[in-house]
């Protein structure tokens, strides 16, 4: 019995061409994505018809949803503040009605009504002051994701605002901190569905003397579920085990828009979907890749095809082609090892782009990044799946003339927004599931630490560490390791099953600070863990 199957088994059915497409198709490893040597490749076709199954309700048909209108820019978080420097504001989290799809009213949770929230423009040295309040049914918080911020104002699980209640968020951004970030929710057991509910925002951190001083356009990648009656349905066991990917992919909140884009602008994309991974490709264009998750890079890279994102990374880029056009933007089709799933390996049309090509004249040096010095603390952390005891009353060998198909089914019908206890344990760190009360690992303030992010599970992980922004030195996969093609800022890097990163790091501000899988249904069920900083 393989593994996908075993899994299903375990929990009980009855429970609710250039360096960059090098380092983006190849996780930062020079290994091509067959996993081969793994032994879980998924096939061609579905698993009795479970492939497109998200539950015993009618999904909103793609039909309905509104499409092919113009791309709307994201709105800006007003300053409230007139003091150079200073950054002032307010965003209450709240329930909001809105048409979508159908003609359905649908209720969202959203940051001051909007979706997605509202873009957040601050610069360097600037003093930034956010009051949040909350006015959801659940405790929130509001994590800065990339950003070095202090530990009160991280948007830690252990610090959540209660239904009713505000908090003001106060952090200074350092030179050099510029980059394209993101924020979101992070409250323990409750972060996965307040995202795929709306709640996610963009914050670009600027600096005062850029040397790419283009205009700019903004893509936050995210995607929705709609029931036909506009409802959001919860998560089925399905999402549970390999996250949720909602069958509208949306950009800047919209359904497969028609976008103009010019070869002279830079563009900032996000993937805030809570587990799909994108690989973005237009038919007669090309990518310049500028910038990663933590800012700039030292130069531009040579144009690539495609643009690999997992789940929370983000890239700054220029387009270039050779002439005029108007072509899809697709997210081509990647494997990731899900459990229990068997799909067609087809691509997704995200929207229209009408591409006019333009001189970017990008300079040939962004910045230089310091060398980071020898670590003084190596770590390992380990990305693991615990395979648990069958916990229905068949055996192994009675399962083998079961309906797979059926009990497949059984699964994704089987809906609910609450942590399904059966799956708790089953996505490890360290061999441990998440412990709001343990610590994991202790570190001192401006250290400079190296850790070797391992992946022994069946699936790919992206990692995601708070506080600080690291660099990936090398990647390993199936004996084979390689440097990193370029160096780069990141807070997020994905790892496929059995593949291994060096990253290095300065440890930031004092305090708790989370490290954890950044597929939200993983990161609910205890694919996380905590660092101290004295």
């Amino acid at each position: 019995m393989d593994r996908r199957k075993f899994l299903l088994y375990g929990i009980g059915i009855g429970a609710a061409g250039a360096s960059w497409y090098a380092l983006s198709r190849f996780g930062m490893n020079g290994q091509p994505m067959d996993m081969g040597g793994q032994g879980h490749q998924m096939a061609s076709g579905t698993m009795g018809g479970m492939g497109n199954m998200q539950g015993t309700g009618k999904l909103m048909p793609s039909e309905m949803m509104p499409s092919g209108q113009p791309l709307k820019d994201l709105p800006r978080l007003a300053n409230a503040s007139s003091q150079a420097g200073v950054f002032q504001a307010a965003i209450t989290a709240a329930p909001v009605k809105i048409t979508m799809a159908g003609g359905k009213e649908t209720e969202f949770w959203a940051y001051n009504g909007q979706l997605p929230g509202p873009q957040i423009e601050v610069y360097e040295g600037d003093t930034v002051e956010i009051t949040v309040t909350n006015r959801l049914p659940q405790p929130t918080t509001v994590h800065w994701h990339g950003l070095d911020v202090p530990n009160d104002a991280d948007g830690n699980p252990q610090d959540p605002i209660e239904p009713g209640q505000s908090k003001t968020y106060r952090f200074i951004l350092p030179e050099g901190s510029a980059g394209t970030y993101w924020y979101h929710p992070h409250p323990h057991n409750y972060v996965s569905e307040q995202v795929y509910k709306g709640l996610a925002g963009t914050l670009i951190v600027k600096a005062k003397n850029d040397v790419l001083a283009h205009s700019e356009q903004y893509w936050l990648i995210s995607n929705l579920r709609l029931n036909e009656d506009g409802s959001i349905p919860p998560n089925t066991m399905l999402d549970w085990m390999n996250g949720r990917e909602g069958e509208f992919v949306l950009i800047n909140g919209q359904y497969r828009p028609k976008i103009k884009l010019s070869g002279n602008e830079r563009l900032r994309i996000w993937n805030a979907t809570s587990a799909r991974y994108l690989r973005l490709k237009i038919k007669g264009v090309q990518w310049i890749v500028v910038g990663t998750d933590g800012g700039l890079l030292e130069k531009p890279l040579a144009p690539a095809d495609e643009l690999f994102l997992a789940p929370a990374e983000r890239v700054e880029v220029f387009a270039v082609g050779q002439a005029q056009t108007t072509a899809e933007l697709t997210s081509l089709y990647y494997d990731r090892c899900k459990m229990m799933v068997q799909e067609k390996a087809a691509d997704l049309n995200l929207g229209e782009v009408q591409f006019t090509p333009a001189d970017a004249a990008l300079p040939a040096a962004l910045r230089t990044l310091p060398a980071l010095p020898a670590p003084v603390v190596k770590r390992e952390v380990v990305f693991s799946e615990q395979m648990k005891p069958m916990q229905n009353t068949q055996s192994q060998g009675g399962m083998q003339g079961m309906d797979h198909g059926a009990m497949a089914g059984e699964m994704a019908g089987a809906m609910q927004n609450t942590i399904p206890q059966d799956m708790v344990g089953v996505f490890l760190v360290n061999g441990k599931t998440f412990d709001m009360k343990r610590v994991d690992f202790v570190g001192n303030e401006g250290d400079v630490e190296e850790w070797t992010l391992a992946n022994q599970s069946h699936m790919d992980h992206p990692f995601h560490l708070h506080g600080t922004q690291f660099e990936v030195l090398q990647t390993s996969l199936n004996g084979n390791t390689a440097p990193a093609p370029y160096r780069a800022r990141k807070d997020t890097v994905n790892l496929r099953p059995g593949e291994t990163a060096v990253i290095r790091f300065i440890q930031g501000n004092k305090g708790l600070k989370m490290f954890h899988c950044h597929i939200l249904e993983h990161e609910n069920l205890g694919m996380m863990a905590m660092l101290q900083v004295k």
